[in-house]
């Protein structure tokens, strides 16, 4: 036995003396080599992919004709700071938003989204990975895997290498997050784009937002391109700061109550965590979800103005559309059609975190009022507008903490059932469609003209028939539905109502992914 284990061990080092072999062969000095073997004191498979992956990019970089001197340069060791020179030993409690996704998972559920950027020329992966392992570094609740405890589930941290996959599946599949040092969220390039796919109890779209625009510009940086740092691209080499992993929930929770004008009572359905059952589209559903994502494209210019001239918001006037569209496509006579919209907490608390810090509020129609759009658009506007204000958001994010805290002592066996029955029957049962609007996302210097839009897709849950999202970018508004059915019935008069008010999107996407 311990001839054997000294043969594997003798095997091992052979195998990284290949790899440092590899680099001098490419002229690395020596010296780097060893600032680079010092800067990675994990174990040794990953030491070695992650020096491979030091030779993928060397080698981009000959081919682009880029100078080994220069190519050194960018791919400094510096770059991975101590981060892969130690062991994981920190840990992160679920947020108070996301306490319930990793409960729902086990019932066939997962939530995710994605964000994606689309560059002016081809993705190059060897940089594309080095982008990623040096940004990592600078978000250490991302560098994580959902674990169990015995009141909570809580996100460990891993030092691993994380990878870069070319996209081969459907959009938002679920992680294998089970698995032991797993990614909580997945990097993905095709052609021209650069997408992040997360899993929800990890961040929401505000906070991936800003890590994917941090790992374009690094990637941007690696290619010679200098981009300025600002408030949504962060500098992937300086030290995390403790407020950029808050629970802004918790905290809020502690500030006085915010005052303001009580809802009013027709109001206060659809502002809270349980309620009944909303009408659904009409269709079969899919075998595989999402079964199509389409995104309408529209002038950024022409949208805004087309919602100004009827006194609304972007998001007031497309959660109207929506409401008539989604009233086209069921045959249903009674019941209410619910509308769930995700509110960006970070408007009122002002919070740096990349962790979720959103609530939602919900825009309610009895099917039987959605006719015409002039009365639709009035009442939604209405609605938005007194629920999401920051005293009713305030007094959502204190119901929240008070019920997460009343369940801290209950074991996560006891949790788990109790979770099953609350998002199984009035979880994504209790609205019929969701959209959540990113807004306007600006590119800091040197970025925008690389960058050509942004788009923004919500993964399907098992009872909604669309999802649908939406990001503003360089003059352009992305608007995506992710279906769970091949009835087309809501995207066709969707689209009918953009060109009746005069702005005739772009539409692509997906063919449906089932015969």
């Amino acid at each position: 036995m311990k001839k054997q284990k000294t043969a594997k061990g003798k095997e091992k080092r052979t195998v990284s003396a290949r790899r440092a072999s590899t680099l001098e062969e490419m002229g690395v000095p020596p010296a780097y080599i060893a600032d680079l073997a010092a800067h990675i004191a994990l174990p040794r498979v990953i030491r070695n992919r992650l020096m491979e992956d030091y030779a993928r990019a060397l080698e981009e970089y000959r081919a682009m004709g880029v100078e080994t001197e220069e190519a050194l340069k960018r791919l400094s060791p510096v770059h991975l700071g101590g981060f892969y020179a130690h062991g994981a030993s920190i840990w992160y409690p679920l947020d108070t938003a996301a306490k319930i996704y990793p409960l729902s998972m086990r019932h066939g559920q997962m939530p995710m989204f994605r964000l994606s950027a689309y560059l002016t020329e081809p993705v190059r992966p060897a940089l594309l990975q080095m982008a990623l392992t040096f940004t990592i570094k600078r978000f250490p609740s991302f560098a994580t895997t959902v674990k169990k405890g015995f009141f909570w589930h809580y996100l460990d941290s891993v030092k691993r290498r994380f990878t870069v996959e070319e996209e081969k599946y459907l959009p938002c599949a679920p992680l294998h997050i089970a698995q032991s040092g797993s990614q909580s969220f997945r990097t993905l390039y095709y052609q021209n784009r650069i997408s992040v796919e997360y899993f929800h109890g990890l961040t929401d779209g505000s906070g991936g937002m800003v890590f994917l625009k941090t790992l374009t510009a690094e990637y941007l940086r690696l290619l010679g391109v200098e981009v300025a740092k600002d408030e949504g691209v962060w500098d992937v080499d300086a030290q995390p700061l403790p407020r950029e992993t808050e629970d802004g929930f918790a905290l809020a929770a502690k500030k006085p109550p915010v005052k303001g004008p009580a809802l009013a009572k027709k109001d206060k359905r659809g502002s809270g965590f349980m309620g009944k059952r909303a009408l659904q589209m009409s269709g079969r559903l899919a075998r595989v979800t999402p079964c199509r994502v389409l995104h309408f494209e529209m002038d950024a210019q022409a949208l805004r103005e087309a919602a100004r001239r009827r006194g609304a918001t972007v998001t007031e006037l497309m959660t109207a559309l929506m409401m008539l569209s989604g009233r086209y496509a069921t045959e249903a006579q009674e019941g209410d059609i619910q509308i769930q919209i995700p509110v960006n907490m970070r408007r009122f608390d002002h919070s740096p975190t990349v962790r979720n810090d959103s609530l939602y509020c919900s825009v309610i129609f009895p099917v039987s009022a959605v006719t015409d759009m002039e009365s639709v658009l009035a009442e939604t506007c209405r609605q938005i507008r007194a629920k999401a204000t920051p005293a009713a958001m305030d007094d959502m994010t204190r119901t929240a903490v008070k019920l997460t805290r009343s369940l801290k002592f209950v074991p996560l066996a006891v949790k788990e059932p109790v979770a099953r029955l609350v998002y199984g029957f009035l979880g994504d049962s209790i609205f019929s469609n969701t959209l959540s609007n990113l807004g306007v996302v600006t590119l800091p210097q040197g970025m925008e003209k690389w960058v050509e839009k942004l788009d923004f897709v919500l993964g399907t849950v098992r009872t909604n028939r669309a999802a649908c999202s939406m990001v503003t970018c360089n003059g352009r508004a992305v608007f995506t539905v992710a279906k769970l059915t091949e009835d087309p019935s809501f995207e066709e008069k969707l689209y009918e109502l953009l060109t009746g008010l005069g702005l005739t999107p772009r539409v692509s996407g997906s063919q449906c992914y089932e015969d």
